[in-house]
């Protein structure tokens, strides 16, 4: 007993003084107990965390006041600290500044687990981590950064006033944002021109004798280095030891979903069912069907096939939009017979998965319909199958032919190239609806087909669903207190999308 109570006192101690700041480089690890709920529910709200400042650094541009605006707004929605002084624990919104800087170190570590996998989930983990640090530390006064140096021992040796003043000229002409008087009020630091190549390389520093003379603005360059270096071993070594991770069979379902997991609206629930007929879906497919799911369209009407991928794919993605299960029925065998498959094998081979998906054999699932990061990281596409994400799956060539055909303007393929050379294939997609609805901003960040389907209808019919019902998921979205909340949500989607739905569509 004495030494457990004396671990608790070791451990609160530990904490106190980690939590100290709002910002830090993860470089300690949580010791405290936390149940699964709160497990989940810090990883997710993380995550979206990390998702907004991707799309917010696209859509706007990192170094834009209206970055700094939005990304600001969305850090205190989620109650993760951000503009806190060092050393302040005032409550806001109910929730202290020591809750928010505990969220946030627990939930970095948390994601660490689910995104050390793999070089993509690794590299696009860094990227956001980093972007988010740099924000944070560029949030603190002069005074704070100081203070985080030297807390964090990052020694970088800081130039006397006479050298400052003898290379006073030579300073202002070849620092970015330096004048006369900022020289002599601000610090500079010496540092080996190797540790600052993105400074050399983008010419804002001055170079002599193998060091680089960076102005305190320019620091955080430096420390994002080293923040970067740190992360991308310590996601190696969590990667090394993962599988005594996962062997805990509570954890590791989640782990796994959480690399592709889909933070907003559950489409399992039917807001539009019966208010679509068959008769409509050619028309919708063309206006606001996703690319996705418009290719798949496509590939069935002339083939009159799909292989499993694209069925389930394409499948679920009809349910979310309102298809009643004999309207699937109907729609699925109608399609098969005009090809080589008739009535009664479809009846045998076919049917039954279309029934498993509505929840009517089997498990009783009532499956959920795609999210984007499934569509991108899971099962992809072979030789024969349509399913997948174009934006992530097609070759850039046979993309911007496809774009082209859907009449897509010469500069908004370019826009839509250049997302998907920089990997970000949601916001790819989010730029084709701005350009096929012609609109200049979507509103809304893209997660889901099934977004993209009901944000389509409510544009093109002035704000309404599908004819003239306004369902509840449209209230939902307005009224963020009606959700399911996101760890629920998840959960659920979890054990739905690891079920056992893909051994009924093996045939081909």
């Amino acid at each position: 007993m004495q030494f457990l109570g004396r671990r608790k006192k070791l451990i609160g101690n530990f904490q106190n003084d980690l939590y100290d700041q709002c910002l830090q480089f993860y470089g300690q690890p949580p010791l405290e107990n936390i149940s699964l709920t709160e497990f989940e529910t810090f990883a997710v709200e993380r995550l979206k965390l990390l998702k907004t400042v991707e799309n917010v650094g696209v859509s706007c541009g990192k170094s834009s006041e209206q970055y700094t605006k939005k990304l600001d707004a969305e850090i205190s929605s989620l109650n993760f600290p951000h503009r806190a002084e060092l050393g302040d624990q005032k409550v806001q919104g109910g929730i202290s500044e020591y809750e928010k800087r505990r969220k946030d170190h627990i939930s970095h570590f948390i994601l660490r687990l689910a995104y050390c996998q793999t070089e993509d989930l690794r590299r696009w983990f860094i990227q956001q981590e980093m972007d988010l640090f740099r924000y944070r530390f560029n949030c603190l006064h002069s005074k704070h950064k100081t203070d985080f140096l030297h807390k964090n021992n990052l020694k970088y040796e800081t130039v006397s006033a006479e050298e400052k003043k003898n290379l006073k000229d030579k300073l202002i002409a070849s620092s970015y944002g330096l004048s006369g008087t900022k020289v002599e009020e601000h610090d500079v630091y010496k540092v080996p021109f190797q540790d600052a190549l993105d400074l050399v390389r983008t010419r804002k520093v001055y170079l002599l004798a193998g060091n680089a003379y960076i102005p305190h603005h320019e620091i955080v360059t430096i420390v994002l280095n080293d923040f970067r270096t740190r992360l991308s071993k310590a996601l190696a070594m969590t990667a090394r030891s993962l599988p005594a991770v996962q062997s805990d069979e509570r954890l590791q379902p989640l782990l796994s979903h959480l690399s592709h997991a889909y933070v907003g609206q559950d489409y399992s629930i039917q807001k539009n069912i019966g208010k679509i007929s068959l008769e409509q879906i050619d028309a919708l497919s063309g206006k606001s069907f996703p690319l996705c799911m418009r290719h798949l369209h496509k590939a069935l009407r002339e083939n009159h096939h799909l292989r499993h991928g694209g069925r389930m794919q394409y499948g679920l993605f009809l349910k979310g939009i309102g298809l009643t299960l004999e309207q699937a029925l109907q729609f699925w065998r109608s399609e098969f017979v005009k090809g080589k498959v008739d009535a009664d094998k479809f009846d045998k081979a076919y049917a039954y998965s279309v029934r498993h998906m509505f929840g009517k054999e089997g498990k009783r699932t009532d499956y959920t319909p795609y999210s984007c990061m499934k569509v991108i990281l899971s099962n992809p596409p072979s030789q024969g199958d349509y399913h997948g994400c174009p934006f992530r799956h097609s070759d850039p060539e046979l993309l911007k032919q496809k774009l082209q055909n859907y009449k897509v303007s010469p500069s908004g393929i370019n826009q839509i190239l250049e997302l998907v050379k920089g990997m970000h294939y949601q916001l790819a997609c989010q730029k084709y609806f701005e350009l096929t609805h012609n609109v200049e901003d979507a509103g809304f960040s893209l997660n889901h087909p099934n977004q993209y389907f009901t944000e389509s209808q409510k544009l093109l019919n002035g704000g309404r669903d599908i004819k003239k019902e306004v369902d509840m998921s449209q209230r939902s979205q307005e009224n963020p207190a009606s959700v399911t909340h996101p760890s629920q949500a998840n959960s659920k989607q979890a054990h739905e999308e690891m079920g056992d739905l893909d051994s009924f569509f093996q045939d081909e």
